[in-house]
């Protein structure tokens, strides 16, 4: 599909582990798959400017909402543990069953890992946006801000951007209109689009979470490239000279002046360091 020819997304369906996972894909779907997964307090949405971006560089960008998220599948037995959503990513791997790059932020990443690290004979490529086996706890106290701070729901988007920026420290939207897209109205108040059970205080960064990153990032033979903030709260120098002793692959890129949630809605940047590496890794 040429480059002007991507203009609005297909939504598309693939089964993961016993829910169906919802995507917007954008480029010709023969093309070489490249999934994006969103972090906390996002949706399948999130990606859609990377996703274009590598659709007009001729590979098949496509945009996933995660189990309990946007137009995804909610699970019925309340599994939101980090596993289940490694299932997913490989449920997905498997439906495509040819050569595929997976790309995710926060929780998108990890799932990405976990997932992407069981079908390495398919897997060219993992690419992290500020996520790593070993995180800084007190740096998730920010995300479970967040997430008490949306259980009551919100008056306005005004009040939703609010949150979003004191808590995930995005830049306030000037317009926040957009962010009518990831949210539903229930009893007069704007609520996240989200299963309210996948912020459960159980399934934010359990020990369990810990324990299946570990075990991905050793297992993984793909390419991983992580990109981490220069200002993240949530993956140190530390944690990044443990990620490379699990995994000596790993390739460390910096996103200088930002913090964790940079990917946000404005990943251009994120997109050219994408394409350098998909050209390497999978090549058209």
């Amino acid at each position: 599909m040429q480059a002007s020819g991507i203009t609005a997304p297909m939504r598309i369906s693939v089964p993961g582990d016993g829910l169906e996972m919802v995507a917007d894909a954008y480029g010709d779907p023969a093309s070489p798959p490249v999934c994006f997964f969103h972090g906390g307090g996002q949706s399948r949405r999130s990606w859609a400017g990377s996703a274009r971006r590598v659709a007009q560089a001729g590979y098949y960008g496509l945009t996933f909402d995660l189990r309990g998220h946007g137009d995804s599948g909610w699970a019925a037995d309340g599994d939101y543990l980090l596993e289940a959503y490694g299932r997913d990513v490989e449920s997905i791997i498997q439906a495509f069953d040819r050569p595929i790059a997976l790309v995710g932020a926060s929780r998108g990443g990890q799932s990405a890992l976990v997932g992407g690290s069981r079908r390495s004979d398919l897997v060219r490529l993992i690419m992290l946006a500020d996520v790593a086996p070993y995180m800084v706890d007190n740096g998730v106290d920010d995300i479970r801000g967040f997430f008490r701070a949306s259980d009551s729901g919100f008056a306005s988007l005004e009040e939703a951007a609010d949150a979003l920026h004191a808590h995930l420290g995005q830049p306030r939207l000037l317009d926040v209109s957009g962010l009518a897209k990831s949210m539903r109205k229930t009893d007069g108040r704007l609520f996240w689009h989200w299963d309210p059970r996948t912020t459960a205080p159980e399934f934010l960064h359990p020990p369990s979470e810990g324990e299946a990153l570990i075990a991905a990032a050793r297992r993984a033979q793909s390419p991983l490239v992580l990109v981490k903030a220069e200002l993240s709260e949530i993956v140190s120098d530390e944690s990044v000279r443990q990620f490379r002793a699990l995994a000596p692959q790993l390739e460390v890129e910096i996103a200088h002046g930002v913090g964790h949630m940079f990917t946000g809605d404005r990943n251009d940047t994120f997109a050219d360091r994408l394409l350098h590496h998909l050209a390497r890794h999978l090549p058209l």
